[in-house]
């Protein structure tokens, strides 16, 4: 469906043509890479604008599966990245990567497709998938941050101080005592905060360097530095139009 939008619209602080919007997509039928995240820095691009961004560090993700309708019910391709000492896993897991000629890799991940006729048992998938403009979404564990109370956890005000008060920090009422005599799921209470699956959605990919196996994402992304990330085409704005 094509939608009449101007020739230009504002993104992210930037001018981006039109032909950059969709309304939605089905990426459940995309491959992605996984990577890990670098830290974060600024860059110029070659309009001279200045972009805060993610450097995130990839490596060709080898296929060590691809499974079929006829044997599992469904088409999808299973990739490993970060490769590891031998010792680092166990004998059913490097009996799985042998069938692939793999090394060791510590992280595995699926992706279903459509077809599986452009794949092939042990090829590589890079960062070559995506290209400058590109928009992503990336997903990551976010950084724990431990157990804190309501205000810190969810910015709730304080009690007074002064005349008396005794209810400073305190939650307060969870519900009601008759009806419904339970406490309603969902409630902001005391807990962890952090330590999440996140995903940011939307990043635009600011510049890709195939020689050191970088990306460069504009913007954050959640988790901490060394964190395993997974970048994905996105689910709402693309050049698809």
């Amino acid at each position: 469906m094509k939608l009449n939008y101007k020739e230009k619209y504002v993104y992210a602080g930037l001018y981006l043509p039109a032909s950059t919007l969709v309304i939605w997509k089905d990426n459940n039928m995309t491959v992605g890479i996984l990577g890990k995240k670098v830290g974060m820095t600024q860059v110029y691009d070659k309009d001279g604008i200045l972009h805060p961004v993610t450097v995130i560090e990839t490596a060709p993700g080898k296929i060590t599966q691809i499974k079929s309708e006829e044997t599992d019910g469904y088409k999808s391709i299973q990739v490993g990245f970060d490769e590891v000492k031998a010792r680092k896993l166990n004998k059913p897991e490097l009996g799985h990567l042998a069938k692939s000629n793999s090394k060791p890799l510590r992280h595995l991940k699926e992706f279903r497709v459509e077809e599986l006729e452009s794949y092939k048992l042990g090829e590589s998938i890079d960062v070559n998938i995506f290209k400058e403009n590109d928009m992503v979404d990336v997903t990551g564990k976010s950084i724990g941050k431990g157990f804190m109370g309501t205000i810190a956890r969810y910015n709730f005000a304080r009690g007074r101080m002064t005349h008396g008060s005794k209810s400073h920090r305190l939650p307060g009422s969870i519900g009601a005592g008759t009806t419904p005599s339970r406490v309603v799921k969902g409630k902001k209470m005391a807990g962890r905060k952090g330590a999440k699956r996140i995903t940011a959605k939307n990043l635009r990919v600011i510049k890709i360097d195939n020689e050191r196996n970088l990306i460069l994402v504009r913007g954050s992304v959640p988790g901490v530095e060394g964190g395993l990330l997974l970048i994905k085409p996105t689910v709402r704005v693309g050049k698809d139009v």
